[in-house]
């Protein structure tokens, strides 16, 4: 679809197309068979543990077979853009220049769509190599608004699933995030601040409050992801659309009393959430 002898430039068409450029520019990434497997045996470590730091999963991917050090596992682990979660002691100093702003969720009840939205990315693995997965979604209802599948953590993939969010479903009051490099960022935050939305990061003692996302991320990668091997980036866009189709559709939750994201998002009866 993209004509690159066009005289019409690249981004151009991209826009128009409505595909993420980082698509049109993707090249493989080289990264050595052994490396792609224990990425693979990480993520599903995380996901079983995710307050499982380095050392642990060192010690898991030993028990497994693999003879690897902790400075590989930490490096893997920086590339897949994962760490640890639990409550930790405030020591690091941001680096200059982010934007960071106040969490605003303590003691906040939310009890309707669109009043919190939340973001998060994670690691996707393919049969060669592998992708991330940046998605938007409502927190009250669990609704995925929009995502994108991208062979970078640029912030312009969550930047463009964003301004898709906000153009298909309107503004939220709050948008809470984490203190990522592409969540921080000034073309992230300008969005948010350009549409009037309250901006909430997490800090000191909130590591929990990216639960839902969480909880999205283990569905779509044991209910889709790995019970295939995506060829390419866009199969893995195809499946990985039609599955977030499905858990907003008829896939039922629980914690909705039973009833599927779109359902609650379109206005039925739910208990309130406590943040």
């Amino acid at each position: 679809m993209i004509d690159r002898t066009h005289s019409l430039p690249v981004i151009r068409q991209c826009q128009l197309l409505n595909l993420n450029r980082s698509t049109v520019y993707y090249q493989p990434l080289e990264v050595s068979d052994e490396d792609l497997k224990l990425m693979r045996q990480i993520d599903e470590i995380h996901l079983k543990r995710p307050f499982y730091g380095s050392r642990r999963i060192r010690d898991d991917l030993q028990d497994l077979g693999y003879p690897v050090n902790r400075k590989k596992v930490q490096r893997l682990m920086r590339q897949m853009g994962i760490m640890a979660l639990y409550p930790k002691r405030n020591t690091s100093v941001p680096g200059k220049g982010l934007n960071l702003y106040p969490y605003l969720l303590k003691g906040l009840t939310i009890d309707r769509p669109n009043q919190v939205w939340a973001t998060d990315l994670t690691y996707i693995p393919m049969a060669r190599g592998f992708v991330y997965v940046v998605a938007m979604m409502d927190w009250y209802s669990r609704k995925v608004l929009s995502w994108r599948v991208s062979n970078s953590m640029d912030a312009d993939p969550c930047v463009e699933a964003l301004e898709e969010a906000i153009s298909r479903y309107g503004v939220p009051e709050i948008f809470n995030t984490d203190q990522g490099g592409q969540f921080t960022s000034d073309a992230f935050t300008g969005v948010l601040k350009d549409a009037g939305i309250k901006i909430s990061m997490d800090g000191k003692g909130r590591w929990v409050d990216n639960v839902f996302v969480e909880r999205l991320w283990r569905s779509l990668k044991y209910e889709e992801v790995y019970l295939k091997a995506y060829d390419t980036v866009a199969e893995a866009r195809l499946d990985i659309g039609n599955y977030f189709r499905f858990y907003n559709r008829e896939r039922r939750h629980q914690g909705l009393d039973r009833q599927t994201p779109d359902q609650v998002y379109a206005g039925s009866e739910l208990w309130p959430v406590a943040a």
